[in-house]
C-alpha cells in the first residue's frame, strides 16, 4: 500500500468509526494538463473538503460540490442512510470550468454512509439494566434515560453508551436522533405515556417499543387514539415489545427484545 493510499485509509476509517458520511473523490482519467496524478484522492464531507487533492482550483471546487449533493441524497427525510451509487464524471477543464490549461479529467465519487444504529432506552431498571447490556455488544449507538441516578449508575461502561439524567424524560423526545429506534421501558404505563405521547408527536423515530402485556397494549392505544394520533401511527407501536419466547426473568427477555429490534431492523434496511 502506498503511503497515498495509507492516509486515505486511515483518514476514511477514523471518519467512519466517529459515524460521519463521507465521499472519496478519486481522479482517474486526467487528459492533458490536469494539476495532479492518475490515483488523486480527496475526501469530502458535508462540512467540506477534509483530506487530500485532486487538483486544486475550479475542478477541485466543483468536485466538492458534487461530493456534498450526493451526501445530500444519502440520508433519507428520517436521517437515515440510505445507499447512492457511484458516479464517474468526466469535465471538460476549458469548456465545463473555465480553466484555460485545457484537458479534461475523469472523477469517481463514492459515498461511505455512516449507517449507525441508534437505539434509546427509557427507564434504567431491572428489565432496562439486561437489556443495555446485552444492546451494548451490538454496533450501535446506545442512550439510556432515566429521573434516577442511582439506578442509571448500575449500567455497564462502554464506549458506546451513555446515560442521560431528566426528571421529565419526554422533555428529551425532541433531541433523540433521527431515526432512533426506541424502547420504553419504565416504571408503568403512566411513566410510558408522555414519553410515547412525544414520541408520535416528534414523528423522528424508526420503531417505538414499548414493554407490557397486550391488557397494557389495549389500554396504551385506547388512549392515544381517544387522544386523536392517527390509527396507522397507534397501530405501528410494539407493545408487547419482545418476541414470545423465553421467561419473564430480566436476562431472557432482554434477548427477546433484542431479538425484536434485529427483527426490525432487517426488515427497515
Amino acid at each position: 500500500m502506498t503511503a497515498h493510499a495509507h492516509e486515505h485509509l486511515h483518514h476514511a476509517s477514523r471518519l467512519a468509526e466517529r459515524g460521519v458520511p463521507f465521499v472519496t473523490v478519486t481522479l482517474v482519467q486526467p487528459e492533458g494538463h490536469v494539476p495532479q496524478d492518475i490515483g488523486a484522492k480527496a475526501i469530502v464531507t458535508v462540512e467540506g473538503l477534509v483530506w487530500g487533492t485532486v487538483g486544486g482550483g475550479r475542478l477541485e471546487a466543483r468536485a466538492i460540490e458534487h461530493a456534498r449533493a450526493m451526501l445530500g441524497r444519502a440520508v433519507d427525510e428520517h436521517g437515515v442512510p440510505r445507499a447512492v451509487a457511484p458516479e464517474l464524471v468526466r469535465y471538460e477543464l476549458q469548456r465545463d470550468l473555465g480553466m484555460v490549461c485545457g484537458g479534461a479529467a475523469s472523477l469517481f465519487y463514492e459515498v461511505a454512509t455512516a449507517a449507525t444504529w441508534n437505539i434509546v432506552v427509557f427507564g434504567a431498571g431491572h428489565v432496562a439494566q439486561a437489556t443495555v447490556a446485552l444492546l451494548s455488544t451490538f454496533h450501535c449507538n446506545l442512550v439510556c434515560i432515566d429521573p434516577r441516578p442511582e439506578w442509571l449508575g448500575r449500567l455497564p461502561a462502554r464506549a458506546n453508551l451513555r446515560t442521560q439524567l431528566a426528571a421529565e424524560p419526554a422533555d428529551l423526545v425532541p433531541t433523540l436522533p433521527r431515526g432512533a429506534f426506541v424502547l420504553c421501558l419504565t416504571q408503568g404505563h403512566a411513566t410510558d405515556l408522555p414519553i410515547v405521547r412525544r414520541l408520535l408527536q416528534e414523528g423522528r423515530s424508526r420503531f417505538v417499543g414499548v414493554i407490557g402485556s397486550d391488557a397494557k397494549a389495549r389500554t396504551l392505544r385506547s388512549t392515544l387514539l381517544k387522544e386523536g394520533f392517527p390509527e396507522a401511527a397507534v397501530q405501528a407501536i410494539r407493545c408487547p415489545l419482545g418476541l414470545p419466547l423465553g421467561t419473564n426473568a430480566p436476562a431472557e427477555i432482554a434477548v427477546s427484545i433484542a431479538a425484536r429490534l434485529l427483527q426490525e431492523r432487517a426488515s427497515a434496511a
